[in-house]
């Protein structure tokens, strides 16, 4: 079992920049895919980000290429999403999920976190 903690949401004018932090439970966190997931209102799901456990490979949406950047500490069992140029359709709940396997899929992510709110006025 893996619990995930969100932190570091919060509101930010456009332009602006945040740090997500999602903190794991566990021994085994540098085993785990990590992904960052968001959700703005009236919306599916998607993913945003994702890294494999050594940090070497990561994944990115094209809506976030060049302004979002995924990395990991495995002595802290943290993964972090540092948010750049924010811009108001960046506002969503962000969830950061775990997965044995490098994917995007939501399915594929065992373990999620309970989310936190990012809001960048318009």
């Amino acid at each position: 079992q893996v619990q995930l903690v969100e932190s570091g949401g919060g509101l930010v004018q456009a332009g602006g920049s945040l740090r997500l932090s999602c903190a794991a439970s566990g021994r085994t966190f540098s085993n785990y895919v990590m992904g960052w997931f968001r959700q703005a209102p009236g919306k599916e799901r998607e993913v945003v980000a994702a890294i494999t456990g050594s940090g070497i490979t990561t994944y990115y949406a094209d809506s976030v290429k060049g302004r979002f950047t995924i990395s990991r500490d495995n002595a802290k069992n943290t993964v972090y999403l540092q948010m750049n140029s924010l811009k108001p359709q960046d506002t969503a709940v962000y969830y950061c999920a775990a997965s044995w396997i490098y994917t995007t899929y939501q399915s594929q992510y065992d373990y999620w976190g309970q989310g936190t709110q990012v809001t960048v006025p318009s």
